[in-house]
């Protein structure tokens, strides 16, 4: 696995997300999804893949409710396997399980899909090696083609298990009302670079990755934010070189009028569409 989500370049470490029902959620990240709990409460669970680090957080409000349509939010988030034989293995693992998915070749990645029992998006993909990929004028070439499923199964014949312990939030994905201020909160306030525009959407990153994050306005321009308590996005991590280079970014923030909150051990702040991001180093 390449060093794209690596100090000192600025990934998205960690996602947390709304659910219907604790149990059932964690089932289901546990069986189809092959991550494993680090802690529990009576209504949240941290996920993992190495025992140490989290990945995917679950909660249950009390007063939850399902996930509403045409929001911002949640797209997907999206988990980076170490290698093409680890989505091999996954992808045997889905067919074997039955479980619905969606799949594609977007040139710089293989992507396989799956949508949770309460709505919320996920990616499971590999990375081609960045020497592969195709730039020009400063923007990275993806598309989305069918993915040869029968190619990917012969990369690997191995059982599946669970997630490798290296797996990674590689992007998030996620829904916005207006790009053009999505642009200037992403680009001159977090300081990430547009790396790919295409049919309402934007894709960026930070080191000359594909995307570490992605926004769309697919679901309407002008789409209003969730309630608090539905199923989807409370919040995602971006993880930062050092207090210095967080400082920086905080100024820039607070420099286009962008309100940062200091809470413990890290700072939020929340993109014009009510997406909320924790600033950690």
């Amino acid at each position: 696995m390449e060093k794209f989500h690596q100090k000192p370049i600025t990934f998205v470490g960690e996602v947390s997300i709304n659910v219907l029902d604790l149990n059932k959620a964690i089932l289901f990240y546990q069986e189809i999804i092959g991550l494993q709990v680090l802690k529990k409460t009576d209504r949240k669970a941290v996920l993992t893949t190495n025992g140490k680090t989290p990945l995917l957080t679950l909660e249950q409000p009390a007063d939850v409710i399902p996930k509403e349509g045409r929001t911002t939010g949640l797209y997907h988030f999206a988990l980076l396997l170490p290698t093409r034989a680890d989505l091999s293995i996954f992808l045997r693992h889905l067919l074997q399980t039955k479980y619905p998915f969606g799949a594609a070749d977007h040139e710089v990645s293989e992507a396989l899909y799956i949508t949770d029992p309460d709505g919320n998006g996920i990616e499971v993909y590999s990375d081609r090696p960045s020497a592969d990929w195709r730039w020009a004028g400063g923007e990275v070439a993806m598309g989305t083609d069918p993915l040869d499923g029968n190619d990917l199964l012969e990369e690997s014949d191995g059982e599946w298990s669970k997630l490798p312990a290296g797996t990674l939030m590689g992007h998030i994905h996620l829904h916005v009302a207006d790009l053009r201020k999505t642009e200037e909160f992403y680009m001159q306030g977090l300081g990430f670079a547009v790396v790919n525009r295409y049919g309402g959407a934007l894709f960026t990153s930070t080191g000359g990755y594909h995307h570490h994050i992605g926004l769309n306005t697919w679901n309407g321009v002008g789409a209003p934010a969730p309630k608090e308590n539905s199923v989807g996005l409370n919040w995602y991590t971006l993880v930062y070189a050092d207090e210095e280079a967080r400082n920086k970014v905080t100024g820039q923030l607070e420099g286009i009028g962008s309100v940062v909150t200091e809470e413990e051990g890290f700072f939020a702040v929340t993109d014009p569409s009510g997406n909320e991001i924790h600033l950690v180093v």
